[in-house]
């Protein structure tokens, strides 16, 4: 099973090129050109990785990785930018980015980084599991 990503970016260039390139290397991908559409398409929690551009109109990367978190912890968000700072990142790895990239991204990083976001999520999401279950079985006395 591959992975399955959405992509958001407000540049309709940037997301062909990259979500062919990430259809090449066997990753399943969808596309957002903003970050609200992002934030609907998420609501069934079923993406293994966000990657989110930082600087997008209505709402930049930075608020959708915040609402992005508190909706659904689990979920990796790889944040892009072709304008880093040293203090957006910060604040992107403090919200619970995962990573913080610069554009022109690197093709062989991300594809790793993406492999990496849906393992940390099955461990996030197995350890879920785990947890609800303890909490039956302490409940129930069978």
């Amino acid at each position: 099973m591959s992975e399955k990503v959405l992509l958001v970016d407000d540049e309709n260039d940037f997301l062909d090129v990259m979500s062919e390139r990430m259809k090449s290397r066997g990753i399943d991908v969808s596309t957002s050109t903003s970050a609200k559409e992002a934030l609907k398409l998420t609501q069934d929690g079923n993406y293994d990785a966000v990657v989110l551009d930082l600087m997008m109109p209505e709402m930049d990367g930075i608020e959708a990785l915040a609402a992005l978190k508190e909706k659904h912890p689990e979920i990796q968000v790889i944040l892009l930018t072709g304008h880093g700072t040293v203090e957006k990142g910060i604040e992107a790895m403090k919200l619970g980015a995962m990573d913080f990239l610069e554009k022109p991204i690197d093709m062989n990083t991300l594809t790793e980084k993406i492999h990496n976001a849906r393992a940390q999520k099955m461990l996030l999401v197995s350890k879920k599991t785990e947890e609800k279950i303890k909490k039956i079985m302490t409940e129930k006395s069978w």
